[in-house]
């Protein structure tokens, strides 16, 4: 599904499904800050713009040169 689908904010839900992760894992990058996001109270309000970027740094950390049909594996701690 292309981002363009998502609203400027988005759910828990819809972050698991655009990364491809699990929800423990989605808690974890918005508690740590890697995903942008604001806490009100429980609550986790995440702008789409904050996965934009995070996938922005992925894309510009793979693109090194590498041998034609070889690919480079960004792991997200």
């Amino acid at each position: 599904m292309k981002l363009e689908n998502y609203g400027d904010v988005l759910t828990i839900d819809e972050l698991c499904e655009i990364l491809h992760i699990g929800k423990l894992k989605a808690y974890e990058l918005l508690r740590t800050q890697v995903v942008k996001s604001l806490r009100i109270g429980k609550k986790f309000i995440i702008p789409k713009m904050g996965v934009v970027e995070l996938l922005d740094n992925i894309a510009h950390q793979t693109n090194t040169e590498l041998p034609e049909g070889e690919r480079k594996i960004v792991i997200i701690q």
